[in-house]
């Protein structure tokens, strides 16, 4: 059963799996678009198998390279996006931060921090959600921009309690270097009202 099909993947369900296949893009030649499904199948998978160790993430159980195919782990719960509001947010931001933490102390960005791809599960765990766009580095900024784009995803979709839910999140975020990547944050905040002004 299909359950998302976006521009880069199609998501379906199969018992208690879950089959991401990248899509094959006619706008780009043939070889080269297997070179990049490939490649991103791969890092995705690589991803999900460091933070398996230590997170809540869906867990990986196949890699099909030749297919550009990754099978992970259903995890049954409620979707942020939908139930935030009607959930304790309070507590589930305390998760997020947490999570975040974890996230950013093994240097990993996820570049799509929304509450689609948060999921609070069955006994209230909250998971980290599609790791297609997420990417390895240590600098402080890409830390940065990945709280920038929670804060502006929360403001978008969930605004009667954005502002509680960020202070909490940003309270209970505690990486390496956290006060670096805070500063950072402003900054890079800053440069967004700059831009919007013109």
């Amino acid at each position: 059963m299909i359950i998302q099909q976006g521009a880069e993947a199609i998501i379906e369900k199969k018992d208690n799996t879950i089959l991401k296949t990248r899509t094959k893009k006619s706008y780009r030649h043939p070889e080269l678009d297997l070179k990049i499904r490939t490649s991103r199948t791969k890092k995705e998978a690589k991803i999900l198998n460091t933070l398996s160790q230590t997170q809540n993430i869906p867990k990986l159980i196949n890699l099909n390279k030749d297919k550009s195919e990754i099978t992970m782990q259903f995890i049954d719960g409620k979707k942020l996006s939908e139930h935030l509001e009607k959930l304790n947010y309070k507590e589930i931001a305390k998760q997020i931060a947490k999570q975040i933490t974890l996230l950013h102390n093994q240097d990993i960005i996820h570049s799509d921090l929304t509450t689609s791809n948060m999921i609070l599960s069955q006994n209230n765990q909250l998971y980290l959600i599609d790791f297609g766009l997420s990417f390895h580095s240590h600098k402080i900024e890409d830390k940065a921009v990945d709280l920038h784009l929670l804060k502006q995803a929360l403001n978008a979709k969930h605004f009667s309690i954005a502002e509680q839910t960020i202070n909490i999140i940003l309270q209970n975020y505690k990486p390496e270097r956290y006060q670096e990547i805070l500063e950072k944050l402003k900054t890079v905040e800053s440069r967004g009202r700059y831009k919007d002004k013109h």
